[in-house]
């Protein structure tokens, strides 16, 4: 009998297998098992238009948004200079306006 393995995304050990595939019932995930699967999860962030952000790029500000707790307003085309990426509920740490923000990547643009 052929051995099925738990499932690379959730680690659960209920997966089965679906013609040509291995599925996870509890996390949905499907996978190949001829295809070969990296240990690593590569960190990538992508802006508002799909283009691949490093550490280090210039961005610039889509929208208007509103600082959590202040009264300021970061206006649309402010540029950072500089971003540092992080893996969390945010992707980009940068300053703007000489203020250190945080923020999702949806909300920016590569410059």
């Amino acid at each position: 009998m052929e051995s099925i393995p738990n499932c690379p995304a959730c680690q659960s050990e209920h997966t089965y297998h679906d013609g040509t595939f291995y599925v996870c019932p509890e996390c949905a995930h499907e996978w190949d098992p001829n295809q070969e699967t990296s240990t690593t999860d590569e960190f990538q962030v992508k802006d508002s238009n799909g283009n691949l952000l490093v550490d280090g790029d210039d961005i610039i500000l889509i929208k208007d948004l509103k600082l959590k707790g202040s009264s300021t307003v970061l206006k649309k085309g402010a540029k950072a200079k500089g971003i540092r990426l992080v893996d969390g509920d945010h992707e980009i740490d940068c300053k703007i306006d000489g203020m250190k923000v945080m923020l999702k990547a949806c909300f920016v643009k590569k410059a």
